[in-house]
């Protein structure tokens, strides 16, 4: 057999890094290139126009210190509870529902529940605004069935105002976390299912015998995902409630924009930016690290 020459050996092991170049080039153009420039920026005092000032690390030092900074961290940590931990479980129930049940008429309702996925952000966001508002759907709801005392401004109270924010992230997600769900119980042998009902094994025992260690990937995925969206999120807030009432709401990405655009203290923007991307790579690769262990 005629042995290969060094040269076409050494084409051939770079012709893989050829092909993934172009993309590398796309995504350091912007995706790096952006994130370097916000960390450089975070290191000046600098108003977005004119001259700057180097001031070190000492915008990532009054940080620590800000209390406005302190709740947004707060308020996105609380919503990774309604942005992944309740969608997981809805989406959870939902999707063995669906992978058990034989109802004419499914692939309808899982349209449905995967339809906030496909709405403008904008769109929910003006819809809930009003469901929530003082007169809104919600409250004469409330009223009618004789609840009066739990109706109220929902955005405009500081108790509410978050979870009010959050209940809109679990309606977004759930759709998303069924779907992936959906698509791992999708693969499991039917063999198994019958198997374990001639055990004796009924619904719930098989949900956690054959169903729930069969998607654990695609419950990493999915909270991957969700926790990203929880982190992230700034558009239903800025829409909705603009980080009120006082800082009830207010998040790391909206606390970007408001110190960018409103306070015109870039420098600190970009250490808020900087500490967000470094909280979500933090949280979701413990995640990754936990589904890979348990797996």
């Amino acid at each position: 057999m005629a042995r290969q020459r060094p040269s076409a050996v050494v084409r051939s092991r770079a012709t893989p890094y050829l092909f993934i170049l172009p993309a590398f080039l796309v995504y350091a153009a912007f995706s790096l290139y952006p994130l370097v420039r916000a960390a450089q920026f975070s290191l000046f005092e600098w108003p977005g126009f004119g001259p700057s000032t180097f001031v070190g690390l000492q915008n990532y030092i009054d940080l620590a210190s800000d209390p406005d900074f302190r709740a947004a961290i707060g308020n996105a940590l609380v919503l990774i509870l309604f942005y992944a931990a309740l969608p997981l479980v809805i989406g959870l129930v939902l999707a063995a529902i669906f992978r058990r049940g034989q109802v004419r008429g499914m692939g309808f309702f899982r349209s449905v529940i995967f339809l906030p996925q496909v709405i403008a952000l904008v769109v929910v966001a003006v819809a809930w605004r009003n469901i929530y508002a003082p007169n809104g759907p919600l409250n004469q709801a409330l009223r009618a069935v004789g609840l009066d005392e739990l109706a109220r401004g929902w955005l405009g109270d500081p108790g509410a105002a978050l979870p009010a924010v959050g209940f809109i992230g679990t309606w977004l997600e759930m759709g998303l976390v069924m779907l992936l769900l959906l698509a791992g119980m999708s693969r499991i042998p039917d063999d198994l299912f019958e198997a374990a009902r001639l055990d004796g094994a009924g619904p719930v025992q098989e949900f956690f015998a054959i169903t729930l260690p069969s998607v654990r990937g695609e419950i990493v995925v999915a909270l991957v995902l969700t926790i990203i969206a929880a982190l992230k999120t700034f558009d239903l807030v800025y829409l909705t409630t603009s980080g009120g009432p006082g800082n009830a709401t207010t998040v790391p990405s909206y606390e970007v924009y408001y110190r960018a655009f409103q306070l015109r203290e870039v420098g600190s923007a970009s250490a808020v930016a900087i500490v967000l991307t470094l909280l979500v790579f933090a949280i979701n690769v413990l995640v990754t690290r936990i589904g890979e262990r348990a797996s």
